[in-house]
């Protein structure tokens, strides 16, 4: 997937890679919710879907793959 292609809510995997290359010195754990929805926002392709909006479920999961992305492992599903 490319770096401007379009991704929404449910893309969890390439939102957590797309944060990782663009904020490589963030700590995803120290976020709150709110600055983690805004930064996802942020990103380039990222188009909400009104049919799959945004729940605490899914930005929990975005923020453990980005920080398995930053402290190099992986979820296990």
């Amino acid at each position: 997937m490319g770096l401007h292609d379009p991704i929404g809510w449910l893309d969890v995997e390439e939102i957590a890679e797309r944060l990782h290359e663009a904020h490589p010195a963030v700590d995803p754990l120290t976020l709150r919710f709110t600055a983690l929805r805004a930064l996802v926002e942020a990103l380039p392709g990222f188009e909400a879907d009104p049919d799959h909006p945004v729940n605490e479920k899914i930005l929990e999961t975005i923020q453990m793959l980005w920080h398995g992305l930053r402290s190099g492992t992986k979820r296990d599903d």
